[in-house]
């Protein structure tokens, strides 16, 4: 029934094309040995899990696929998989190669002035030297909004006010850290593109915003080095236990394991090794993939910005009684058990 909701949402929003596409990659992925996983809201779809583009059961953790794609949202699919970092590139260039060069791009970044490149090619223009340039840009704040020389500084005020003028224009193109485009008709006749400095890469001369507006579908190839560290990890299993394991057939809720996050001992572990999650896993002592789950999503700007983190802690924890809360927030004369 769920595989049957999701096949006929993704049939109605003419979807089933881009599905293919992702699993064409992660098939020639895995092929190769290359270790691939999609991330984010991929992982609520039965369909991704059936084809193989992730390795959580939808079905099992109950997620809701409308969290990934609803039929109420006039939204193009999107489907991040990473890729071990280290072999990333073979499958960039697959893709190059099986849907051809003229049929496939990278998105471009349009990087802007920030303050001191601001700085240091305005006094470039200005015909400064470079030690000059060098030695006033290391004077500058790198994250304000404007150019602002510290009080007693020598950088001239032409070189300012120059410098104001080209904060937040267009300086160069760079690369997407994966966004790639197909089309079916030649891609220089949708949009400009470019060769890229980096070899065998041809890049789009839009934005990721740009090729949305344009209604241009972006495949994400991401690299992650952990997926590195974990087909290590597998390889020496592999030599040193005699088994051969998958992302899909690594033992689960493993007790020690959960000992360790709950005693932040979570250093080199991806998603769990920031100061805030190792602040927060010895407080919400997760005992199961779900309670991990909530961890990670917990440690999110919306949640964090909203003032959810410590009262679902609190909740989460038995120190504050849920039923409680809800008496004091809608009133007992609104609520009752």
């Amino acid at each position: 029934e769920r595989v049957d909701h999701e096949l006929r949402v993704i049939e109605e929003k003419d979807f089933a094309g881009y599905f293919v596409i992702v699993h064409d990659i992660v098939a020639f992925a895995k092929s190769q040995g290359i270790l691939c996983q999609g991330r984010g809201s991929a992982a609520s779809s039965a369909v991704c899990f059936a084809l193989g583009i992730t390795a959580i059961d939808s079905v099992y953790y109950r997620l809701p696929f409308e969290r990934f794609i609803s039929a109420h949202r006039d939204e193009e699919p999107d489907i991040d998989v990473d890729f071990d970092s280290d072999r990333r590139e073979e499958v960039i260039q697959w893709v190059y190669e099986r849907y051809g060069r003229h049929n496939a791009a990278q998105v471009a970044n349009v990087i802007t002035y920030r303050p001191k490149m601001a700085v240091r090619d305005a006094a470039k223009a200005l015909g400064y030297s470079t030690g000059q340039q060098d030695a006033w840009s290391k004077q500058i704040d790198s994250w304000s909004s404007i150019v602002e020389a510290p009080d007693e500084s020598p950088i001239p005020e032409p070189v300012v006010g120059l410098a104001n003028q080209l904060m937040k224009s267009p300086r160069h193109l760079g690369i997407h850290s994966g966004g790639m485009i197909l089309t079916e008709r030649p891609i220089g006749e949708v949009c400009p593109i470019e060769r890229a400095r980096m070899e065998k890469r041809t890049i789009l001369q839009w934005d990721k915003d740009a090729c949305e507006y344009m209604g241009l579908v972006k495949f994400d190839l991401l690299g992650l080095g952990m997926l590195g560290a974990l087909n290590q990890m597998m390889v020496m299993v592999g030599e040193d236990l005699g088994e051969r394991w998958t992302l899909q057939s690594i033992p689960k809720e493993e007790p020690g394991v959960y000992d360790m996050l709950c005693r932040a001992d979570s250093i080199g572990v991806f998603q769990v090794e920031s100061r805030a999650q190792i602040g927060t896993l010895p407080r919400l002592r997760p005992r199961c993939f779900y309670d991990l789950a909530i961890e990670i999503a917990l440690i999110r700007p919306g949640p964090i910005q909203g003032g959810a983190v410590h009262p679902y802690i609190r909740r989460a924890t038995g120190r504050e009684e849920v039923i409680q809360w809800v008496y004091e927030r809608y009133g007992r004369h609104n609520a009752a058990q």
